[in-house]
């Protein structure tokens, strides 16, 4: 079977779903793998590397996707790209089909049977291949390192025979796993951290990283469990607002990572905080993708405000960090192949009563199956 790895179109993005480590274990699999030229440039990969690993390079995406049974990808493929795959090819992405309506229904009607790796179920037979989390750590440590190079008042305590530079305040708003790693690098450089979540089982994993535990503790937050934050009440917002804003204000670092899976980021760091903070202050958005956590936010620009502050609204923080994100990509989707291989067919499996098919499986035989986006009856 011939599986494709695909360049990526989307605009800003330089991570690629497979590495020359990934290929020799996919060919090991019995499978052709090839690679579009150039699909590697981003995060450090060139062609003659993933020749050496054996991958075949051809010159663009009509070759690579002649006669593939399997295709590879960072993010769901384009239109243009999705009329040259042939009906009954497996794509395994990160698809995003929650913030766009009309992506489960077009690859239905394509006939691609479609999986979509941000779906995954949030269990442990899954965390090998669970995308999200192994983007989300990455882009907390770029958060802040891309701070500590804007921040000009320097990270740790520094004491000179000058005299002493004090270290730098840190807020981290969302303890999940891009929260957590935000705080650690924080940590790690030198900062006083705190940090703020909806769930309260977060507290302990704040501390344990070292870092000062602020939030609103009611029933509400009591009943949010797992790695990832669910909506939250207009009345929670309010109570998290009052102590977001007396927070940011003695703050010159707020690392916003607060983020509910295919709807738009909530507001935390409202207008009127960011015009409370120094100047010379930073704010790094980590959900700019989403529309921002700060309502100072241009997705995609780096702005300053009237009042000095630095907002880092990168649109996609991973791909600031491409050759990590992608060895880690890679190893996801070769996880998840590995796991649903037939050996004796040398073809996918995948069974659709398997707890991890039946969450991330979105389109299959020309239906849309997952039922989260089934059109209503």
């Amino acid at each position: 079977m011939r599986l494709a790895v695909l360049k990526e179109r989307r605009a800003g993005e330089a991570r690629v779903a497979a590495t020359p480590d990934t290929v020799k274990k996919l060919l090991a699999l019995g499978l052709t793998v090839v690679v579009e030229a150039g699909a590697g440039i981003g995060a450090a990969i060139s062609d003659q590397e993933f020749a050496a690993a054996g991958a075949e390079i051809v010159a663009d995406a009509a070759a690579a996707l002649a006669g593939a049974g399997i295709v590879f990808a960072v993010n769901a493929p384009d239109e243009a790209v999705r009329a040259l795959i042939a009906p009954g090819t497996l794509v395994v992405a990160t698809l995003g089909a929650a913030s766009d309506p009309a992506l489960a229904p077009a690859l239905a009607a394509a006939k691609i049977d479609a999986v979509g790796l941000e779906l995954l179920p949030r269990i442990t037979r899954a965390q090998s291949m669970d995308v999200l989390s192994s983007q989300a750590n990455l882009a907390g440590f770029r958060g802040v390192i891309e701070a500590a190079g804007a921040f000009t008042r320097g990270f740790p305590m520094m004491m000179t025979a000058a005299g002493t530079v004090p270290p730098a305040r840190v807020f981290v708003i969302g303890a999940g796993v891009a929260g957590l790693q935000a705080i650690a690098t924080a940590r790690r450089l030198g900062g006083i951290v705190s940090a703020t979540d909806v769930r309260p089982a977060a507290k302990e994993e704040i501390k344990s990283l070292g870092a000062t535990y602020v939030g609103v503790d009611d029933d509400e937050s009591a009943k949010q469990t797992g790695p990832y934050a669910g909506q939250m009440s207009d009345e929670f917002r309010k109570k998290q607002a009052d102590l977001m804003a007396a927070t940011v204000a003695k703050n010159d670092i707020v690392v916003c990572t607060a983020l509910v899976q295919g709807r738009k980021a909530p507001v935390i760091v409202t207008s009127e905080m960011v015009a409370s903070m120094k100047a010379g202050s930073i704010i790094v958005d980590l959900a700019a993708e989403a529309g921002g956590n700060c309502a100072e936010t241009v997705p995609g620009e780096v702005i300053t405000t009237p009042n000095g502050v630095t907002i880092l609204g990168h649109r996609n923080w991973p791909a600031r960090i491409a050759v990590a994100a992608s060895a880690l990509y890679a190893r996801n989707l070769l996880t998840f192949l590995t796991t649903f291989w037939d050996k004796d067919a040398k073809a996918p499996k995948l069974t659709e009563t398997d707890d991890i098919i039946k969450g991330a499986l979105l389109t299959k035989g020309g239906e849309i199956v997952h039922p989260n986006f089934k059109p209503a009856a």
